[in-house]
């Protein structure tokens, strides 16, 4: 039975119509913060992003700590979205809360280093094997200041992306294949720009459609996820990486990697771990331990080239970097974050509980014989509506159903159990226990169950 053939939309429509009432009936709190709240805030969320779950109102969370949290109406999740990732190391780590409070009483911000600054670049080293660092306050952020430097770096105005890539707010990543042709996402606002002059976007895992873009001689750099993990997980196939790198190089192009999701692969993320070698490496949002911040790295001839570049350029502004960026506070948390929360033995704990539960899923589908696949990357791990894991972007596109979706999300959440809006990935952070595991795996065998699949 499958998620378009078979399966019965009736069925998935009424078991929605039950969830949502009663969603409705158990948070009259956050229905009341709500309807307060649509006086003043646009779309009635601080963020429009926060609209995007399955629920009829938001939900409004009071207090939040390791693997769990507390919503207004008092009740109880286990958390496995963790803010999409911004929290992977669980909420409120106790490190990071106590060196937030020592320094919130010595400062937050002076557009001067801190004390912590060297040691997190030192750390950031060590881990990721690039020995020059920068700092944003978003992965969006130093994702687009890579980009300029690349590009001043180099001389060429091309970036290469891959179909149904995400890296934060970067305008020039919102361009998708349709129809086989680069086209500007028709979702992305008020973009006057034509993006498709200075972006070519190329299936990940189609090595001859990377060669043949590349061998235009533009392209400034690649920008990629190692495993792209926004339009659902799409792993690199085998020999992938090796060969792509191969070619980057031959056409005098950089490699960036974004590790902000992928940094579930372990201490120094995905690349290390394969033994990628990547000109720039990006790390985001749940490096602080969920407080706003980002960095990024390059390898020494990088360095050399970026710091030319700036030097023989006009003086005055040079776009790149923010006011608040690498602020005393954010580089507080980041090196406790590092230093105390992301270990080795952190990991450990993590890899296991997400082999428990990828194999958990694994057996729940097999029972009812259901052609979906589960991918594990890390501490990630994620179920799709598919017998294997897409290859590429147009793939994972056509095998999301997000009225399956909603459902599922639903179900989980009235039940104490929260996963990420967007499609069906879970994480765990060195808080959750296997008791946690089972409890999801249960659920989710219910919510098949009442699907009748």
């Amino acid at each position: 039975m499958g998620t378009r053939d078979g399966l019965d939309r009736q069925r998935v429509q009424a078991l929605m119509a039950a969830e949502r009432a009663d969603y409705i009936a158990r948070h009259p709190a956050s229905a009341r913060l709500a309807a307060t709240a649509a006086q003043h805030l646009l779309f009635g969320v601080p963020m429009h992003w926060m609209n995007d779950w399955s629920t009829p109102f938001p939900l409004t969370v009071r207090e939040a700590s390791g693997a769990r949290f507390r919503d207004a109406d008092g009740h109880e999740y286990i958390d496995f979205c963790f803010g999409d990732t911004g929290a992977m190391f669980g909420h409120a780590p106790a490190p990071v809360a106590q060196a937030i409070s020592r320094q919130a009483t010595r400062g937050y911000t002076a557009m001067l280093p801190s004390e912590d600054a060297g040691p997190v670049a030192a750390e950031l080293s060590r881990r990721f094997a690039l020995p020059y660092w920068q700092f944003a306050l978003s992965a969006s952020d130093a994702n687009r200041f890579v980009l300029r430097w690349l590009r001043a770096a180099t001389g060429r105005d091309k970036v290469l992306v891959f179909n149904g890539c995400y890296h934060g707010t970067v305008d020039d990543v919102f361009v998708d294949l349709r129809g086989g042709l680069p086209t500007q996402r028709d979702s992305l606002l008020g973009q006057v720009h034509r993006l498709t002059d200075h972006t070519v976007v190329v299936e990940f895992n189609h090595l001859p459609a990377l060669e043949a873009a590349l061998a235009q001689g533009d392209i400034a750099c690649v920008l990629a996820e190692p495993v792209m993990t926004n339009i659902g997980m799409i792993p690199p196939q085998p020999g992938y990486w090796v060969a792509a790198q191969e070619l980057i190089r031959r056409h005098g192009a950089l490699l960036v990697i974004d590790e902000t999701h992928t940094i579930s692969s372990g201490p120094g993320g995905y690349a290390r771990a394969h033994g990628m070698r990547p000109d720039a490496l990006v790390i985001g949002k749940p490096v602080a331990g969920g407080i706003p911040c980002a960095a990024y790295g390059f390898t020494e001839d990088l360095a050399r080239r970026v710091e030319r570049a700036k030097r023989s350029a006009p003086p005055g502004h040079s776009g790149i970097g923010t006011t608040l960026s690498a602020n005393m506070f954010a580089m507080a948390a980041m090196r406790a974050n590092l230093e105390h929360v992301m270990t080795d033995a952190a990991y450990r704990h993590m890899f296991a509980l997400a082999k428990q539960l990828a194999e958990g899923l694994r057996a729940a589908i097999a029972r009812r014989r259901l052609p979906w696949c589960v991918t594990q990357v890390g501490a990630r791990t994620e179920f799709q509506f598919a017998a294997s894991a897409p290859c590429n972007g147009s793939e994972a596109h056509a095998i999301m159903d997000s009225e399956l979706e909603q459902v599922i999300h639903l179900y989980l959440l009235n039940r104490g159990l929260l996963i990420t809006p967007f499609h069906n990935m879970l994480l765990v952070c060195p808080d959750t226990t296997p008791g946690d595991i089972n409890r999801l795996l249960s659920v989710f065998d219910a919510c098949l169950h009442e699907l009748r699949l």
